[in-house]
């Protein structure tokens, strides 16, 4: 189901005293992160005394979804040893995927370490980072920008009706927003109308997982209102994130946007998920994602819309969202 990655060379490393600096590979995409979190860990469990890590990155040209996961997870290793991770050199790629994903403000970059001027050997590095081709296309994008303004029109249109039962049913706030992570990782509060009372989120350790992996959903959540239920049904809740779309965190279709605390349970091939950007629907909404119980399976829907994906891919399956908003199966996960 995943990339396959063959065996690569340790990393190169030099000690010096209680520090170690670590020479990041050209590549930190799908093929070198995992090894490149086994390498780290190796080298953490060899050097017993180390205070501080250096991460050069003055060779590394391309980095994806997959080397940003292994680098928080190489980060978390680290910190649970109290050493100290510095990052040294990032090129213009590298230094917007990093800003991208939020990396600038878990990771110390030391100033003054440019990287060298680019030589014949490194003209790789104006090339773009490696997202996913949807990613880069302007004609997606403009279906999203018209898509979702249509969407909020009808939002407009609903948000007097559905704000009045919202309030009727429920005390709290009409609209609920939570912290979702999308394109590489990157953070950004997701909409919806609140379908959930107002503590839901300190009560979710007392609502059983019915799913495996790193994902949650209970079919009978308590913590789901009347008039919620409703609004989960017929996918009127996420209705608000049309906004998310317009903004450009979210695009019409793409991948189930996780939350922060999912992606702290990924692998580092996991985060292949988020080399697009999230949807308002995809692969796992038109293909039972009410039946969806593994995280596994997640993985084989997304990875299965990127392989696929074109823009007719999309507006098939756009057709299809359509369709199954009248089904028994609709309802959000």
């Amino acid at each position: 189901m995943f990339s396959d990655s063959s065996p690569t060379p340790p990393l190169a490393s030099t000690l010096v005293n209680e520090t170690l600096l670590i020479q990041v590979p050209v590549r930190l995409s799908v093929i070198e992160a995992p090894s490149f979190r086994t390498h780290f860990q190796e080298l953490l469990q060899k050097e017993a005394a180390l205070k501080k890590v250096i991460l050069d990155f003055s060779q590394t040209t391309l980095i994806d979804s997959s080397g940003i996961g292994a680098l928080l997870a190489s980060l978390k290793m680290a910190q649970q040893r109290n050493i100290k991770v510095v990052v040294w050199s990032l090129n213009s790629q590298v230094q917007f995927a990093f800003s991208l994903a939020g990396l600038e403000q878990l990771f110390e970059l030391e100033p003054n370490t440019d990287p060298t001027p680019t030589t014949p050997n490194r003209q790789i590095a104006q090339r773009p980072l490696l997202t996913h081709r949807s990613v880069k296309s302007p004609i997606k994008r403009a279906g999203d920008i018209v898509g979702s303004l249509v969407g909020l029109g009808i939002t407009t249109i609903l948000f007097v009706p559905i704000a009045i039962a919202i309030k009727l049913d429920s005390p709290g706030p009409i609209l609920f927003r939570q912290v979702r992570c999308g394109l590489m990782g990157r953070r950004f509060w997701i909409w919806k109308f609140r379908s959930m009372v107002t503590n839901a989120e300190t009560l979710k350790h007392e609502v059983a997982n019915q799913v495996q992996g790193a994902f949650f959903k209970n079919d009978h959540d308590p913590r789901i209102t009347r008039v919620g239920r409703f609004l989960r049904k017929t996918s009127l809740d996420e209705l608000p994130q049309f906004w998310n779309v317009l903004k450009g965190d979210m695009s019409l279709i793409g991948t189930r946007p996780p939350t922060p605390e999912e992606i702290s349970q990924y692998e580092v091939l996991n985060w292949q998920r988020l080399d697009v950007r999230p949807g308002l629907s995809g692969e796992w909404q038109v293909n039972g994602r009410s039946k969806v119980r593994k995280f596994e399976d997640v993985m084989r829907l997304d990875l299965h819309y990127q392989k696929n994906w074109s823009l007719m891919y999309d507006l098939k399956l756009i057709l299809k969202t359509v369709a199954v908003l009248f089904t028994k199966d609709s309802g959000a996960v």
